[in-house]
């Protein structure tokens, strides 16, 4: 390709509302234009990646036995009414009627369509198992879309639906498209963790994996242990369960309990844990105002959340120094939707102000932190303004009837996983995801298969996603500096750039024009900068568009000498142009 034709209109600066590196860089590098908020069109080098990283993701998912299809991105209502998802999904569903009043909805997924598809076409366990993929644009009406091409309202994506007549043979498949998912990112270049995530509005039954790629602008947190392999997003991140403390804090103090528990001396009964008591603590309505006002520790305080339940009111306790995950109680609820409760409305139901609630005496049912549980005596709400307890006991003072793990994890935390590690906090992009469905959709929809005895059952399904527009951009977040972006040689929409220093000189553009037929012929994919710019213009360019192997070739043409230099590397060579076609031949060969 010859850059004089090439449309890459580049740009000095990026528009002030990039935020993200990447998002800078594709739009200088004229690779990207907006056309809306969260809408693009991809220009020719931009579409050129793009099909790269599509056929990597094809080659591996057809190497796995998955087999491609094209579903329709404009889908009737009627399935996502009966799979129940037409009014939970909630507003990021792009609705519309068409002339008769029809409702339709623009595809953010495939469930419903490829449930129905095979529910009409697989009746036999003989015809399974069968995986079925696409890839294709899907819409999702963001509410603040930002990023670039990382939270966007149209994207590219490979979706690939699996069905299987046993948990077995989902679990082998799962595992077949997890470590295809792994050869995926690693051939694209992309430093990629699999962490466990909430299934959130796809869902499930038998749980899911999170493919985040590490990245500062990432807006997801994901949780990883310093010794094992553990790693999970946030919003599932688990911490070990605290130890309890000991029965006897010393005196005035409220201490962790300690792994051992001390017994009392022979003869001796074991110290009995004070009694409650209320303190007045006049405008100490936050964990930090209590503290200061009883003289205590953030962990030494129950803090008490109201939270509504598909509606229905619940009171979450976690320690003072711990934030609620609203995420585990949903899950331990088996809730669709999870909301804290508003002012307003805590005092409606608990008949005191926010800041002052506490779980003694509480008539809502209460879900207790580990952590809680495991306090010898703690400092909580009283239930009327500007009064608290000390010496509160879990168990004795309240119940431990819904005791489990319903706080965020935070860094430092001890593995869940094994005894020597603590989590280590990282931001993360997520550019992929894989969910074990079970019978989710098939039971809703009566996808189901006759088994070798003639019975009936639902198809256990599993769904895979990858984000191929954000992958684009998540491979030009982790390859860039502050020149430009540098592409692994995979996905690079060029492999060499040929710049000829002056296409006034007769010599260099003969020598220029000889390297290039010489690669292009070879099958090496070349960009040739044949516009009459300036040297600085020229290499500027070359730098922000981040072509892996640049080939400069100025006043030493005639003596057959050219520029050798790679992308991410600071040094160049001055080498002769035959070594420079066989270095680029033996790099062409072990990427």
């Amino acid at each position: 390709m010859r850059q004089s034709s090439l449309f890459a209109p580049t740009l000095r600066e990026a528009p002030s509302e990039a935020e993200a590196a990447s998002h800078r860089l594709l739009l200088r590098a004229g690779m990207i234009r907006q056309t809306a908020a969260g809408v693009y069109t991809y220009l020719p080098l931009a579409w050129r990646v793009l099909r790269k990283l599509e056929q990597i993701v094809r080659e591996e998912m057809d190497r796995t036995g998955a087999q491609e299809l094209r579903m329709p991105s404009l889908q009737p209502a009627e399935l996502w009414q009966e799979s129940g998802r037409y009014g939970a999904y909630g507003p990021e569903l792009v609705r519309l009627r068409d002339r008769h009043d029809r409702e339709f909805a623009l595809g953010p997924t495939h469930e419903e369509v490829v449930t129905a598809l095979v529910r009409d076409e697989l009746h036999s366990y003989r015809q399974l198992p069968m995986t079925l993929y696409q890839i294709q644009t899907k819409f999702r009406d963001e509410r603040r879309p930002r990023y670039g091409l990382l939270r966007g309202r149209e994207f590219l994506m490979k979706d690939a639906y699996s069905f299987d007549t046993g948990w077995d043979g989902l679990g082998d498949t799962y595992r077949r498209m997890h470590e295809a998912y792994e050869r995926i990112f690693r051939r694209c270049g992309v430093d990629v963790r699999a962490v466990e995530a909430d299934a959130g509005a796809i869902g499930g039954e038998g749980g899911t994996h999170e493919f985040m790629a590490l990245a500062d602008i990432g807006e997801d947190t994901i949780a990883t242990c310093s010794h094992c392999g553990y790693a999970a997003n946030l919003e599932k991140a688990e911490a070990r369960a605290a130890v309890p403390e000991k029965e006897e804090p010393e005196e005035g103090e409220l201490e962790e309990r300690k792994p051992e528990k001390k017994e009392p001396e022979e003869g001796k009964a074991a110290k009995p844990a004070p009694a409650a008591e209320k303190i007045h603590t006049p405008g100490s309505r936050t964990v930090e105002q209590l503290a200061e006002a009883a003289g205590a520790r953030a962990q030494d305080i129950i803090k008490t959340i109201v939270a509504l339940a598909d509606g229905k009111a619940v009171a979450i306790l976690v320690r003072g120094d711990h934030e609620v995950s609203e995420i585990k109680v949903r899950s331990r609820l088996g809730a669709a939707s999870l909301e804290l409760a508003d002012p307003e409305t805590v005092a409606r139901l608990t008949g005191c102000p926010v800041g002052y609630l506490g779980p003694v005496g509480m008539k809502l049912p209460l879900l207790v932190d580990h952590a809680v549980a495991a306090m010898n005596l703690g400092i909580a709400g009283a239930g009327e303004p500007d009064w608290h307890l000390r010496n509160v006991r879990p168990g004795r003072d309240f119940p431990l009837d819904a005791v489990g793990d319903f706080r965020q994890a935070q860094a430092g935390d001890a593995c869940p996983r094994c005894d020597e590690g603590s989590l280590r906090f990282y931001r993360g992009i997520e550019v992929g995801q894989i969910f074990k469905l079970g019978t989710k959709y098939s039971a809703k929809l009566n996808a189901v298969f006759t088994n070798p005895e003639g019975q009936v059952e639902p198809v256990l399904m599993g769904c895979y996603g990858i984000g191929v527009s954000r992958l684009l951009s998540a491979v030009a977040e982790q390859h860039h500096d502050e020149a430009g972006l540098i592409w692994p040689w995979a996905v690079a929409p060029f492999h060499v750039h040929v710049v000829p220093v002056s296409v006034r000189d007769e010599v260099q553009m003969a020598a220029a024009e000889s390297l290039y037929r010489t690669l292009t012929d070879s099958g090496v994919e070349v960009l040739m900068d044949d516009r009459e710019e300036r040297p600085g213009v020229k290499f500027k360019d070359a730098d922000l568009l981040g072509i892996p192997i640049r080939i400069v070739i100025g006043k030493q043409a005639g003596e057959g000498l050219v520029e050798y230099k790679e992308r991410n590397q600071a040094e160049s060579a001055v080498v002769t142009a035959e070594e420079a076609a066989d270095r680029i031949q033996a790099r062409r060969n072990v990427s």
